[in-house]
């Protein structure tokens, strides 16, 4: 800090119109609590999957099934993701679910060869499955 000094750099005059003025009132509406997050129910979710990503494969329940039931259980046994989401703020438990869920799924990868394969290949596919399986198992 010994290097540090405040040095002036100029001089300005602020001038003000000559008129009556009102400064409006601070507004009341808006409290200072979080709103209630807006939740969709998991069928929903779901329905809108399969519209969007139902085409692409063979058995669009087993996938449904396997979003739904099978990667959330493998993420909330994930030890790494489990801390993370305690013990750290949001972006990072973000970070370690992305890695729980790449885990999971290369270890489902002999049996879900078509997910596996979208999970990798369509961006769209895997950030709508991260984000899916982010809000189901973070709160």
């Amino acid at each position: 800090m010994d290097s540090y000094r405040v040095e002036k750099q100029a001089v300005v005059k602020i001038q003000l119109p000559d008129a009556d003025a009102e400064i409006e009132p601070v507004p009341t509406s808006a409290g200072g609590f979080r709103p209630e997050p807006e939740l969709d129910r998991l069928s929903n979710i779901v329905r809108n999957f399969n519209d969007q990503f139902g085409t692409l494969f063979t058995d669009a329940d087993r996938v449904a099934r396997l979003i739904t039931e099978e990667l959330p259980a493998a993420l909330l046994a994930d030890v790494a993701y489990q801390n993370a989401r305690q013990n750290s703020d949001r972006q990072n438990a973000r970070i370690e679910h992305d890695k729980a869920v790449q885990r999971a799924a290369i270890k489902r990868m002999g049996d879900e060869t078509e997910f596996f394969k979208q999970f990798l290949d369509n961006e769209s596919f895997r950030r709508t499955v991260l984000d899916m399986l982010f809000a189901m198992t973070y709160t």
